[in-house]
């Protein structure tokens, strides 16, 4: 979850005291947001022959790779521990066009954020020496590169040298695909970015059955701009274009049969750009009798490979769940990520930087996301809370970035049938009460799905509706957002949801079966035979940094993690589900149940639960 992000003018009004306090992790401060970039002064010509900033390669991606490494060679000859070197893309980043730029009328400014920074004495001699060396980790992002050497901090920059600029071979190439699945069992997506729109190039998937030949599908192509963005600093410093996003749809497969695609744009001459080819496997159809295996887990975040923009403070988890779950690729189907996915807060280059860290994930399984507080929120934009933690972004980037089969892009609920599983996917940050158009839609999804079929009933939203012993919440006496369960408790009861997912609470919690705040079994792993209660489970340990939990352990809460982490379903069948919690720092199992049951224990009549009956013979 995180502190809700607070308006950039107050950031940039605290600049020194916001530096100072964010090295507590549990403050949440995103990192670009330290930099007091408006406050920023100009002083090449002035250390022109005493500053260097060098970087090479210069031509990035020779191989046609997304990825790479850049040495930056840097020096001064008056060192000090504030100095800091930035990377800023596109790389002319002192145009002058600010916007909005009364608000400082009387400054030089540069117009916008780097997309990330490394201290200069990181490198272990420049101290000594005032000469130093890194190595950064960049991504194809559709634009040039520039890399810059400050002074003066993160809270008075001054720029006292500026590399010549990288670039990749083709920046606007097709990168990072993120399958989904569809709005049917038989629709695979696939969506990613590039710096081609429709104009320019034709958009179009490859794909087929492993083994047969191939077929094109179009794809469409989305884009938003400064103008869609809510407030600051996504409209201000933190604005950076996104490219163009392109969706295409894979019908009619087979179920479980093993597919290939391969993502290409074909430019006027008909000669085609194309992206790495990969393979998924098809959905399961609904009801099929199948091994069927299940991630879940919230937010992750992002995290730098080479150790810039200091993210150890802010999202020490997320590599680690990444990695975890890279290496697991063959051993589970689908993943479901609900909510708070980079913390951009704003800043819209660390989307790009997101999707390019679980590409080796979402690029062969779906990924299938959720909106959290740090997607959507923002003042008077329709949300159902009134706070800033989106830094602007109002869910614009989350729904356009990523695919998911709702009804309307700008409402986050949609279900997923998955063989054995039925998976409501709610919108934490949109009201849910009843008499709401969520509500509605909850009902419906909760109450259509055929158990006989289909017997295992997930529920997830990202805010915890449900109960977690997190700090926040006991301080509040309730043990969950507020309102959170009140009218969605009768639903969970009424139609047997077997487990309630949440994350937002970075930690990890799972109560016992539960209704009304009572516990309404005593078993506490293997659980058989009527189910009278919904298992709540809080999985908010992707990544982001930790949270506490209440010292006093309800009577309901079972096991407790305050670690990084993601749990685990499989279906063995429709009697047989096994639950697991595994930590993100090994991928053992740290906490685990069973759930063993036939199609009558569904049936079977408990508390507000009942069908009605009559004495007719």
């Amino acid at each position: 979850m995180g502190m809700a992000h607070v308006a950039l003018a107050a950031v940039l009004a605290m600049a020194a005291a916001a530096a100072t306090v964010s090295a507590s992790p549990a403050l949440g401060i995103q990192p670009l947001s330290k930099i007091a970039i408006h406050k920023a002064t100009v002083h090449l010509d002035l250390h022109r022959s005493s500053a260097y900033v060098r970087a090479t390669p210069a031509l990035l991606g020779n191989q046609d790779e997304d990825t790479v490494w850049v040495t930056v060679k840097y020096g001064w000859d008056n060192p000090t521990p504030d100095d800091w070197i930035a990377v800023f893309s596109p790389a002319d980043f002192i145009s002058g066009t600010c916007p909005n730029p009364e608000r400082y009328p009387a400054e030089p400014l540069l117009c916008t954020a780097p997309i990330k920074y490394q201290y200069a004495n990181y490198s272990a001699n420049y101290l000594k020496g005032g000469k130093g060396s890194i190595r950064l980790q960049l991504i194809n992002q559709r634009a040039d590169f520039s890399f810059a050497l400050f002074t003066g901090g993160l809270e008075n920059p001054k720029l006292v040298s500026v590399s010549k600029k990288a670039v990749f071979k083709n920046p606007k190439a097709p990168v990072f695909p993120r399958l989904a699945q569809g709005k049917t069992h038989d629709e695979m997506t696939v969506t990613w970015t590039s710096g081609y729109d429709v104009g320019e190039a034709y958009p179009f998937v490859e794909w087929g059955m492993v083994g047969a030949a191939g077929a094109r599908t179009p794809a469409g192509t989305l884009t938003f701009n400064r103008g869609s963005m809510c407030g600051e600093p996504a409209r201000t410093v933190g604005w950076r274009e996104p490219g163009f996003i392109h969706t295409a749809f894979m019908r009619n497969l087979w179920p479980n049969k093993e597919y290939f695609y391969k993502i290409g744009h074909e430019l006027s001459d008909g000669t085609v750009v194309w992206a790495k080819p990969y393979t998924f496997r098809a959905p399961p159809t609904p009801g099929q009798n199948s091994l069927q295996r299940i991630i879940v887990f919230g937010d992750m975040g992002k995290a730098e490979r080479d150790g810039s923009n200091e993210f150890a403070n802010y999202q020490p988890g997320s590599l680690n769940t990444t990695d975890r779950l890279i290496e697991d690729l063959d051993n589970y189907d689908i993943v479901f990520h609900i909510g708070d996915m980079p913390y951009a807060n704003g800043y819209l280059s660390q989307w790009d930087q997101f999707t390019a860290q679980v590409a080796p994930i979402s690029a062969k399984k779906p990924y299938m996301v959720a909106s959290g507080n740090h997607e959507r929120d923002w003042p008077n934009t329709g949300g159902f809370f009134d706070v800033e933690d989106s830094g602007g972004e109002c869910g614009v980037p989350a729904e356009t970035m990523y695919y998911y089969p709702a009804e309307n892009r700008a409402n986050f609920w949609y279900k997923v049938d998955y063989g054995m599983f039925r998976f409501c996917v709610a919108d934490s940050e949109h009201d849910w009460r009843e008499g709401t158009p969520q509500y509605k839609f909850i009902e419906e999804c909760l109450s259509t799905v055929d158990r006989k079929h289909q017997p295992w009933l997930i529920f997830t939203a990202h805010r915890v509706l449900g109960y977690s012993s997190n700090s926040w919440y006991a301080d509040q006496g309730s043990f969950e957002e507020p309102e959170g369960r009140e009218s969605l408790q009768k639903l969970w009861q009424k139609y047997r949801v077997d487990i309630a997912y949440f994350g937002h609470v970075h930690n990890y919690e799972r109560t016992c079966p539960l209704y009304q705040s009572q516990c309404v079994n005593n078993e506490k792993s293997h659980y058989s035979g009527t189910m009278n209660g919904t298992i709540f489970v809080v999985a908010g340990g992707g990544g982001s940094h930790l949270s506490e939990y209440t010292t006093a352990i309800p009577k309901w809460s079972i096991f407790r993690d305050h670690d990084y982490g993601f749990t685990k379903l499989t279906a063995f069948n429709h009697s047989s589900l096994l639950f697991e919690y595994m930590k993100s720092s090994d991928g053992k199992v740290y906490d685990s149940f069973t759930i063993h049951r036939d199609y009558r224990d569904v049936l079977s009549c408990v508390h507000d639960s009942c069908f009605p009956t009559t004495l007719a013979s």
